[in-house]
């Protein structure tokens, strides 16, 4: 199963793309989080059914200062997606 979203909300300079990469490794999916340039934070993941929906929860709590307005799901990535988890500039 695959994930790829727009995080969208007050999601950047709050320590989000680090708390995805965290999130991320600790449910052993594979995958990247990016910040982009309309102030979005782009994530594509991949792993089992459960640890998905687990991660698309967390994504939606964010870290503590973040605040969370949208999760806008987009066309799976199809290509092979870095292990570990990993944060792309």
């Amino acid at each position: 199963m695959s994930l790829h979203v727009l995080v969208r909300g007050r999601v950047q300079g709050v320590g989000f793309r680090w708390f995805v990469r965290e999130e991320a490794q600790a449910l052993g999916l594979r995958g990247w989080v990016k910040n982009c340039p309309d102030g979005s934070v782009e994530v594509a993941a991949d792993g089992p059914a459960s640890a998905l929906e687990a991660f698309r929860g967390r994504l939606l709590d964010g870290p503590a200062h973040a605040h969370v307005t949208a999760l806008v799901d987009r066309a799976p990535v199809g290509e092979e997606l870095p292990n570990p988890f990993q944060i792309v500039r």
